[in-house]
């Protein structure tokens, strides 16, 4: 607390508010809300254009609404730093060819540039729990790292292709891009028709999501 200006502590628990503002009424840079984070409206209640960090032990059972959701308010935020299962983490900065690859790891890396900053043995922990976990950095970037017409389609194929990953990429796209523009995809970017959804990088999502939608 003395080493930044301010600091916001979200707490769903209102017996822990009352405990943290009682321990740390000394601080007086502190902050202490009572609100769910997965209800809570970044921009309405931060208004100032300074750019935020978001530090937490999150629950593990919710780490994926807790990410989507700050990155809603992406906007309003500089970086965050979670703790959260190590396969998690490994998920969400996966990149194509890796069986972790998937539709939250494009997902992530279109908004952000995610790290593993530490690595954290379950025997840390008291109780112990049955996982190891990581310290997760998700960099929000300031543009996209790939520029695409349709946005809502380029996340409708890229969760279409993964929820069929075990095909390949023309079986599991049927009921969603017409065959003529995957076979046109193909050939105008000279990629093997038998490719799976899990060796399609980003850029090539895009592509695709713009070849579909023209």
């Amino acid at each position: 607390a003395e080493r930044v200006k301010k600091i916001y502590c979200l707490e769903l628990d209102a017996d822990l508010c009352e405990i943290l503002r009682r321990d740390l009424k000394g601080a007086k840079n502190l902050v202490v809300i009572n609100k769910d984070i997965l209800k809570f409206n970044l921009k309405n209640y931060f208004k100032s254009r300074q750019k935020l960090k978001v530090v937490g032990n999150i629950p593990y059972y919710i780490s994926s609404p807790i990410i989507e959701h700050l990155i809603k308010f992406r906007s309003k935020l500089d970086s965050v730093f979670l703790t959260v299962q190590k396969e998690f983490a490994q998920r969400l900065a996966a990149g194509p060819g890796s069986k972790t690859y998937g539709a939250l790891s494009c997902f992530i890396q279109y908004y952000t540039e995610p790290g593993i900053l530490l690595h954290i043995k379950k025997t840390s922990f008291f109780p112990q729990p049955k996982v190891d976990s990581c310290l997760l950095r998700l960099k929000i970037r300031p543009d996209c790292p790939v520029k695409v017409k349709n946005e809502k389609l380029f996340f409708k194929i890229i969760r279409t292709a993964f929820n069929y990953r075990r095909k390949t990429l023309r079986n599991s796209l049927r009921a969603v891009v017409a065959d003529k523009k995957l076979e046109g995809f193909f050939h105008k970017y000279s990629i093997d028709k038998n490719i799976r959804p899990e060796d399609l990088s980003l850029q090539q999502f895009a592509c695709l999501t713009d070849e579909t939608s023209a």
